[in-house]
């Protein structure tokens, strides 16, 4: 690890000047940070550590059903708040769904939203990656790379985000609060990561000092509680991230589909809001031909990225299961393997 300035602000004003000096970096609980500062693949000359400020650590629920979760807020408060998960349960299966316990009592909201990519290549120094040193090339490309993406890769970049909770959020229309230099300012989630284009070293909308301080969900979010799951697909049955996973929400009505959402997560750089498949369900009754309809359109878009076919057909069929599980209707109780599609509801463990 290469020598590096520790700074430690005591307000948001503080932490943003720093943070916008060259070569600084946010540091939280640093789950994802300090790996790839000992790997060499994030070498900042300042670190900023942000994981004292006050008032971001919160979770304020709102008195029309939406909610504030501060930027500090770990995954595992996040997860278990008995009024969250009631109101969001398909976030609150995403976020249980990811990491190791030990992780998720650790790590942040605001630092799940900025974890870089696992792509092995990014890791390796003797790789060439554009996400790591811009024009080098992408060994991704031509490599092993049946883990990569199906939608939004460009030649200079195959490579995924890895996140689980971000993908209801993306279904669910979550807004990121931000404060920079300018400051403050807020950005839809499904418009915070960027696809990789010819610049995948840029990959979120923040500008040098922007400071994630809260992750919001709107009122209209909660309305979809009854309805919502969130279905994740891995290579083995825990401590994984996601092949491919899906967010399904809906709002039923006298038996048919009032409003949808559906999002897909480990298919592209970003989480994937499928708005034209949600578009193809509402007015329809919620049965097994039109979930695998929405779910073609879903990936209408989709190509391999190298030797990764298989999971276009895969996400289909991930699609439309998350559809016919939220149909069914939210369980009471979480799965004891949260997300899984193998997981049974008997003997299940209770979201609180």
């Amino acid at each position: 690890m290469n020598r590096f300035e520790f700074l430690r602000p005591t307000t948001i004003a503080e932490a943003v000047a720093a943070g916008a000096r060259p070569g600084a970096a946010y540091h939280a609980a640093g789950t994802n940070l300090l790996d790839l500062m000992k790997g060499g693949v994030m070498r900042p000359g300042t670190l900023v550590d942000v994981g004292r400020l006050p008032g971001l650590d919160r979770i304020e629920h709102a008195a029309d059903g939406g909610v504030r979760i501060g930027a500090l807020v770990r995954n595992a408060d996040l997860a278990h708040d008995p009024g969250f998960a009631a109101r969001f349960p398909a976030v609150a299966e995403a976020l249980l769904s990811g990491a190791s316990a030990q992780l998720r009592n650790a790590a942040t909201v605001g630092g799940n939203l900025l974890q870089r990519t696992r792509c092995g290549y990014f890791y390796d120094l003797a790789s060439a990656c554009n996400k790591r040193t811009p024009g080098a090339g992408c060994d991704a490309r031509g490599g092993e790379n049946r883990l990569h993406a199906v939608l939004g890769w460009s030649e200079a970049c195959i490579a995924t985000h890895p996140s689980d909770f971000c993908v209801p959020l993306a279904a669910l229309d979550a807004v990121v609060e931000i404060i920079g230099r300018d400051g403050a300012r807020e950005v839809p989630l499904a418009d915070f990561h960027r696809l990789p284009g010819e610049a995948p070293e840029r990959e979120t909308v923040l500008a040098p000092g922007d400071l994630v301080v809260a992750v919001r969900l709107p009122a209209e979010a909660a309305g979809f509680a009854a309805h919502a799951r969130y279905l994740k697909v891995r290579e083995r049955t825990s401590y994984a991230f996601a092949v491919v996973s899906a967010a399904a929400a809906l709002r039923l009505e006298d038996g048919r589909i009032a409003a949808a959402r559906i999002a897909l997560g480990g298919v592209a750089l970003k989480p994937w809001r499928a708005r034209a498949a949600e578009a193809a369900l509402v007015g329809r009754a919620p049965a097994e031909a039109a979930c695998r309809e929405a779910a073609a359109l879903a990936l209408a878009d989709a190509a391999p990225s190298g030797d990764n076919a298989f999971k276009i057909e895969l996400a289909r069929r991930i699609v439309a299961r998350a559809l016919l599980l939220a149909a069914a209707g939210t369980p009471g109780r979480l799965p004891a393997l949260p997300a899984s599609p193998f997981a049974a509801l008997p003997g299940a463990q209770a979201h609180v």
